[in-house]
Formats: C-alpha cells, sequence, structure tokens
C-alpha cells in the first residue's frame, strides 16, 4: 500500500484529502495570494494608461512618459501571471494526487467486499461511483481551492480598492451581485437533485451496458433482442434527459449571474461621471474613473463566478455523498494479519446458500502452516462451494478460526489478508502477463513465472513478460491462462491459500513440478487444493471426499482403503497413465 494511503487516517472525511496535500496546498497559498493581490495592479495601470494619453493628447506628457509607464505595467503584469501558473500547476496537482489517492481507497474498498453486498446494488452503479463520482467530487475540491484565491482573494481586493475611491459609489456597486448568490442558493435543492437523478441513471445504464454484452448470444438464440433493444432505448432516452436536465442548470445560469452581477454598472457610469465633472460625491480625474470601472466590471465577473462555484460544489456533494460509505477502510489490517501464521481450526462446518438447500455440513479439521490439503468427490459435488465458504461471501454454520479468531467475525480487509483463493475460470484482466502477476507490486514477476514452468514458453514471445493477454486472457492457451492465475496468487501469497482446479490444463510432469515450487514458495502457508486430479493427493497431509452433503477428512491411504470411489478414481488416473480431464 502505498505510504500516502497509510497516512489517510480518515479516508471517509474530505478533510483527510486536504491535510494529506498540505504541501502543494502551501505552494496554492503563496502563489495565490501574490497572484491575485496583483491582479488590481491591472486596474491601476489601466487608469493611469489612460490619464497619461490624455496628458500626452493635451501637450503635458511625452510619449516617452507613456512608454515608461507601460513598460511597468507589462513587468507587473509578468510577474502576476507567472504567480498565476504557480498557483494553477500546484492546483493540478493537488487534484491529480487526491483523485488517485480517493479512487485508491475506493479500488481497494470494492475488492474486499463480500459478494452479498455487490448484490446488494449494480455493477454499473459501482462503476459510476469508482470513476464518475470520484472525478466529480476531486473536480468540486479542485473549484473550490481554485476559487478560493480567484474569486475569494481577489474580490476582496477589488472591494478594498473601490471604496478606497469613493465608499458611497462602492455601496451601490454592490447591491446587485449579492442577488446572483441567493439565486445560486435557492437553486441548491434543484441542482442536487437533478445531480443525483443523473447519476442514478448512469449507473443504470452501465449495468445494462454490460448485461446487454454479456447477454448478446443468449438474446439472439432466443429471439429476445427487439425487446432488449426496446429496454434499452429507454434507459438511454432517460440518461439523455436527465444529463440535460443536470447540465443545464450550471450552464445556463451563468449568464444569468453576470447580468445580474453586472446591472451596477449603470450606478458606476452615472456617478463617476459625476465625480469626473466634479459634481459628484468624491474629485475623479480620468485615471480614478477607468480605474474604478475596470475594477467594477472584473469584480462583477467574478461574483458571477463564485454564484457558479456553488453550483459545482453542491453537484460535487452529491457525488461525495455517494461514494462516502465505501471510503471507511483503508485495509491496513490485511498487511498486519498476513505477517503471522497460525493454525487453522475447523469445527462443525455447514453452508447453505440464502435461497437453496444445504450444500454439505459436518467439516471439522485442523491445519498448520505448511500442510497441503486435497479436495476432491464427484463432479457437482459441493467442492467449489466449500472452497468459496472460507471467503465468507454468505453466512457459514459451524466455525472456521484461524489464530484463535472467528473468520466471519474479521473486516472484510482482514480477511482478505489471510485468505488467498484462486477461482477455477481464471480473471485476468487485459494488460501484460506481468501486470496480471503483481497487480501493482513491486516484485519480481520472473520468479513466479518460473515457479508454474513458463519460463520456456515466455522466452518465446516476442514482447516477453510484457507481452499483452488481451480481454480475459484470450491470446493465452488454458493451459497457460490457469498457470498465469498461479503465479498471480504465489505473488500475492496469503496464510490460507485455495486453489480451485489448478492444474486442469497441465500435464502431469508440468503439474509435479508446480507442486513441488508451490510447496517451497509457501512453506508458511496452508494450501487447500480443489481438484479432480489425484496423481499428487497421496503427498498431502490430509484429503477431504466431498459427496451427497457430506465431507470425509482422512488421508490418502486410508481413503483408498475406506472409500471404493475415491479408490477407483485414483487408480484410473494413476494405471491409465494419461492425461486426466476433469
Amino acid at each position: 500500500m502505498p505510504a500516502e494511503i497509510r497516512e489517510l487516517k480518515k479516508p471517509n472525511r474530505v478533510w483527510s484529502y486536504f491535510r494529506l496535500e498540505k504541501w502543494p496546498l502551501i505552494a496554492v497559498t503563496v502563489s495565490g495570494i501574490l497572484y491575485n493581490a496583483g491582479m488590481t495592479a491591472g486596474p491601476w495601470f489601466e487608469g493611469k494608461l489612460a490619464q497619461r494619453l490624455y496628458d500626452v493628447i493635451g501637450g503635458s506628457k511625452t510619449f516617452r512618459d507613456m512608454l515608461t509607464l507601460a513598460v511597468y505595467y507589462v513587468a507587473v503584469i509578468l510577474f502576476v501571471q507567472s504567480m498565476r501558473y504557480i498557483k494553477r500547476f500546484y492546483v493540478r496537482r493537488f487534484a491529480n494526487n487526491v483523485n488517485r489517492n480517493m479512487k485508491h481507497v475506493l479500488y481497494n474498498n470494492l475488492v474486499h467486499k463480500s459478494k452479498p453486498d455487490f448484490e446488494k446494488e449494480s455493477v454499473g452503479n459501482m462503476m459510476i461511483r469508482a470513476i464518475s463520482d470520484v472525478d466529480t467530487c476531486v473536480e468540486g475540491m479542485r473549484k473550490f481551492t481554485t476559487e478560493v484565491f480567484d474569486t475569494g482573494v481577489v474580490m476582496l481586493a477589488y472591494t478594498v480598492m473601490l471604496f478606497s475611491y469613493d465608499w458611497r459609489l462602492a455601496l451601490l456597486s454592490c447591491i446587485f451581485p449579492p442577488f446572483a448568490y441567493l439565486i445560486a442558493e435557492k437553486l441548491k435543492k434543484v441542482v442536487t437533485h437533478s445531480a443525483a437523478a443523473y447519476k442514478e441513471s448512469a449507473g443504470k445504464l452501465s449495468s445494462a451496458t454490460l448485461e446487454r454484452v454479456s447477454g448478446t448470444l443468449t438474446y439472439r438464440v432466443f429471439s429476445q433482442e427487439p425487446e432488449r433493444n426496446t429496454a434499452y432505448e429507454k434507459l438511454l432516452a432517460d440518461y439523455e434527459k436527465r444529463a440535460v436536465k443536470a447540465n443545464i442548470w450550471e450552464t445556463t445560469m451563468q449568464p444569468l449571474y453576470q447580468i445580474i452581477s453586472m446591472t451596477s454598472v449603470l450606478f458606476v457610469i452615472w456617478f463617476g461621471a459625476k465625480n469626473v465633472q466634479g459634481t459628484g460625491w468624491t474629485a475623479w480625474d480620468i485615471a480614478a474613473f477607468t480605474t474604478f470601472l475596470s475594477c467594477f466590471a472584473k469584480l462583477a465577473v467574478k461574483s458571477s463566478k463564485a454564484a457558479k462555484l456553488f453550483n459545482a460544489v453542491q453537484k460535487a456533494q452529491v457525488s461525495w455523498t455517494r461514494i462516502k460509505p465505501l471510503l471507511e477502510e483503508t485495509g491496513e489490517e490485511a498487511e498486519a494479519v498476513a505477517a503471522e501464521p497460525a493454525q487453522l481450526s475447523v469445527s462443525d462446518l455447514s453452508f447453505a446458500y440464502p435461497d437453496g438447500k444445504e450444500i454439505y455440513s459436518g467439516l471439522s479439521f485442523d491445519a498448520e502452516p505448511g500442510e497441503v490439503i486435497g479436495v476432491t468427490g464427484p463432479v457437482a459435488g459441493g467442492k467449489s462451494t466449500l472452497g468459496r465458504t472460507f471467503l465468507c461471501e454468505y453466512p457459514y454454520g459451524g466455525s472456521i478460526r484461524y489464530g484463535g479468531r472467528e473468520l466471519s467475525k474479521l473486516t472484510d480487509a482482514e480477511r482478505s489478508g489471510i485468505i488467498g483463493y484462486m477461482g477455477h475460470q481464471p480473471e485476468l484482466i487485459s494488460g501484460s502477463i506481468e501486470e496480471n502477476i503483481l497487480l501493482g507490486c513491486s516484485e519480481d514477476a520472473k520468479i513466479y513465472l518460473d515457479a508454474v514452468c513458463m519460463g520456456q514458453e515466455l522466452a518465446e514471445m516476442p514482447e516477453g513478460i510484457h507481452t499483452r493477454i488481451g480481454s480475459g486472457g484470450a491470446r493465452l492457451s488454458g493451459g497457460q491462462q490457469a498457470r498465469v492465475a498461479i503465479a498471480r496468487t504465489l505473488c500475492s501469497r496469503r496464510p490460507v491459500m485455495i486453489l480451485d482446479d489448478p492444474f486442469s490444463a497441465v500435464d502431469r510432469a508440468t503439474e509435479r513440478k508446480i507442486m513441488e515450487n508451490l510447496s517451497r514458495l509457501t512453506k508458511n502457508s496452508i494450501v487447500i487444493i480443489i481438484s479432480h486430479r489425484l496423481y499428487m493427493f497421496p503427498e498431502f497431509d490430509q484429503v477431504f471426499w466431498v459427496e451427497n452433503g457430506t465431507v470425509k477428512v482422512s488421508r490418502h491411504d486410508k481413503l483408498m482403503r475406506d472409500q471404493s470411489e475415491y479408490a477407483q478414481l485414483y487408480r484410473t488416473q494413476t494405471e491409465g497413465g494419461g492425461h486426466y480431464e476433469a
């Protein structure tokens, strides 16, 4: 886990992410104050230049005087803009870091969620949370961070400047901008509701898209494509409607905010002209009038953007509300538990799916680190279900205790630090072989590829370990997919490792070599191998025979005497000497 995430004490609080990025924010603060305070130099120089031009035309000043003032103006503006560059650079760095850290925590917690938790809401909604909601939330944080200076500080500077020229006219000028803020606040419920509806619709559309892709063949075979297309079109139309409604409040309100804020320009022109004529509240020259007008125009623009900022923050609040429940843990407990090998004690274990009959019952055994356990039995007898029971996806009966702690009582993060699982269908990502094995770790993937006897095949691939395997490992053979999955499991080895049918697509000699390497690399782990292939079972410390809802715990030699079906299956495989397919 990255050091930055370890320092994130409360990932479900926005302030934690600001604290984690304190140095970029310090740079933003210093450069932001210098930039936005320096913005007042623009109107001041513009007024002076207008006055200087008037004086040059009148003959009281020369062109050289005008040029000197212009040079100073350019120098100051260059300095101010350099501060702007620094501020924008560190604001973007802050946003990128927060986006990365927030997604890291979110993804880490998603992979630790149990299967029932995932079934409570759609995969599409999870995707929207993991990608769109984080992006929206971080964008709101970025806008807030930058606008504190680009709007807050500069508005304060402009306001002070206006009051220094004519406090009465400054008060008149400030009448209308607050109305823009008031409207933005009144629209808060509308913006929040439309943003939430848009996110919900996007989640439904994502789920429907995934279902449509995965079920294309089924729909075609059973002539359901027209019905599914109609349903999909309805979801798409609802998404478009919600998207337009959500965006319209943010985009179309900006001109209205600006018009309201600029209304006071009528006061500035009328009373400012009187000041220049000497009949107003304060005696002005052309420079003062130009500076005041320029300051007000910039203040009005900033006021309208502040109102828009309120809407952006409101959208971010919607996204934060959606992702906050998924940012509760950082998974640090998993690392602490995984470091300590301990005894596994199972007592009277049973399992039944919530809506089905009991799969098995009465399983009791103890295992020490270094032991290898084989699990076999007839097809569809419950072997894979037994292995998945240790993942605690659903409640089980009886007890599973590791190091004296009940597995079901641990957090998802703690449990994932104890149990390593490889299913009988390898789930590979569409990256390179190395990426599939390391999954972000910094180890040497070749060690684990050699352990699963892929060294020679790897050498024959044009890009070697960096070969991209395609979606689901499509560019690899079945045996290669299985061995990459075993290598990944070894790289992320845990105190208890469950391998479901790992050797079904390799020959007998390769199976023995892999098993020898596996035993060497997992000498401090308890390994449970679920398989129909029994070549290696005589060397295992324990063997489970799963049949008709019962699990018989024994050793190979005893099962050969007491369990005729097991003995027949073993002799068929070993005496035939061929490759047995599960």
